[in-house]
């Protein structure tokens, strides 16, 4: 193998970033987290306290287990303060440019033999990959949401991911208790790609009045058993990623069934983005979420 990975850099200390950064630290490894401002990344830092105070409460981890993670996870206020990190994992916005400006000024300062993985959900690996200094040790690696509780990862190998790269990432992916799915790298991978048109179906389906947005939601969870439906699902992605999923979705295939719902545009341009800014097809202002059609 040709790297140990025992430094990890993660880049965005959001919703995913802090949750890797959780289940690295956890995992025994040196984390150190990054972000575009101290604020960013401390309230990051109290997510990830809040989150292992949680489990502690739940008997999954140990309060000693707790402190320790903790100590393990130091805030990186520069991304040249990830210069030493064997993987840098970036979980920045879902926006092709934002993730590019991103390798380039990592690229700047990581040491020659570290390996880059990007957590996005759609965008093409061999084409991130290209806009790097190492497009050999750069890897997909898709995390799902709420990463402490979910045990999936997608791993995905852009066309000049090495095997050194590969096998390195599988073993450090299964360290962290995950299960991997391996995914080629085609628009959206595997769980997006049937999961988001799910949702984007979901929202045609509101839009065309064939039923409300209780309905929906009642009659997936009861009568497809899944755990949420899939209008409150959407809420809980964030309704911008949905709709970037989609976009990718269908300018990367050319398919008219990938088109996004003009009604998932127009929520999004409202601003109406789901639990992140308290409405999305639910209002959750109130006691309990109230549909907003």
């Amino acid at each position: 193998m040709s790297l140990t990975i025992r430094n990890i850099g993660v880049i965005g200390a959001g919703q995913m970033g802090n949750g890797i950064a959780h289940v690295c630290a956890l995992a025994g490894y040196a984390v150190r987290l990054n972000d575009l401002s101290p604020d960013r990344i401390r309230a990051g830092l109290a997510t990830i306290n809040g989150n292992m105070a949680r489990q502690v409460g739940k008997q999954i981890i140990a309060e000693n287990d707790r402190k320790a993670a903790l100590e393990r996870i130091e805030a990186a206020e520069s991304i040249e303060a990830l210069a030493q990190c064997d993987l840098v994992i970036e979980t920045a916005t879902e926006k092709e440019d934002v993730k590019r400006k991103i390798f380039n000024a990592l690229c700047a300062s990581l040491k020659p033999e570290a390996i880059i993985g990007t957590n996005t959900s759609s965008i093409s690996i061999t084409r991130l990959a290209a806009s790097t200094d190492r497009p050999e040790k750069f890897i997909g690696i898709h995390f799902m949401n709420p990463v402490p509780l979910m045990e999936l990862v997608e791993l995905i190998r852009g066309i000049a991911t090495d095997d050194p790269t590969f096998e390195t990432t599988r073993e450090f992916v299964t360290t962290l208790g995950k299960t991997i799915a391996v995914a080629e790298d085609f628009p959206a991978f595997i769980v997006n790609r049937i999961l988001l048109p799910m949702i984007n179906e979901a929202i045609y389906t509101l839009y065309e009045g064939v039923g409300t947005v209780q309905s929906i939601d009642t009659a997936m969870r009861l009568g497809a058993h899944h755990p949420m439906g899939p209008l409150e699902l959407a809420d809980f992605i964030g309704l911008d990623t949905c709709l970037s999923v989609m976009q990718v979705l269908y300018e990367g295939l050319a398919d008219s069934k990938y088109r996004p719902c003009p009604l998932l545009v127009k929520y999004v341009e409202a601003g109406w983005l789901g639990r992140k800014t308290q409405r999305g097809f639910y209002d959750y202002r109130g006691d309990k979420p109230v549909p907003t059609r």
